[in-house]
């Protein structure tokens, strides 16, 4: 038995876990109201499947928007296949759950990022919030009232 117990894998391990249960039940139900999903995964991950064109396009990461066209979502233990339209043109993607960097859903302000530490190797050790705010799409973005008041909204300067 080791002699710490490691948090922040079993932290990401329940995250994704949680990742496969939101698919699972989208493959069976479809989208309910306004959830879509933001998923940036690692397109050199050596079990990710996708297009050559793809790769080539984005050979260290991509973000894949999953919600008014997809086929064919099917999700397994380790990963999930879907077909997405990119330019009229379905492909089809295979994306590890290990390979995913960020899943987010604007609709409801959830978001989670994964991330390894420098020079551990592909280990993950933190589970962080993720600014929302910045995968929204511009017109969910409220027009902020400008007051004489003391405190300053850093998100104002944000780009």
């Amino acid at each position: 038995m080791s002699k710490e117990i490691d948090y922040g894998n079993l932290m990401h391990d329940a995250m994704r876990g949680l990742i496969k249960t939101v698919l699972s039940d989208i493959a069976e139900n479809g989208l309910p109201g306004t959830h879509h999903f933001f998923i940036t995964f690692d397109t050199s991950h050596p079990d990710a499947e996708l297009a050559d064109w793809l790769s080539d396009r984005y050979p260290e990461e991509m973000t894949v928007v999953i919600q008014h066209w997809f086929s064919n979502l099917d999700v397994g233990d380790d990963r999930f296949a879907i077909t997405l339209n990119f330019g009229d043109a379905p492909e089809p993607l295979i994306i590890p759950y290990d390979a995913i960097k960020t899943f987010v859903d604007p609709s409801v302000e959830f978001g989670l990022r994964f991330e390894s530490a420098e020079g551990e190797g592909d280990d993950p050790i933190d589970l962080l919030p993720i600014n929302i705010d910045a995968v929204k799409e511009p017109e969910d973005e409220p027009e902020v009232e400008k007051t004489d008041a003391d405190v300053v909204s850093l998100d104002s300067f944000r780009k």
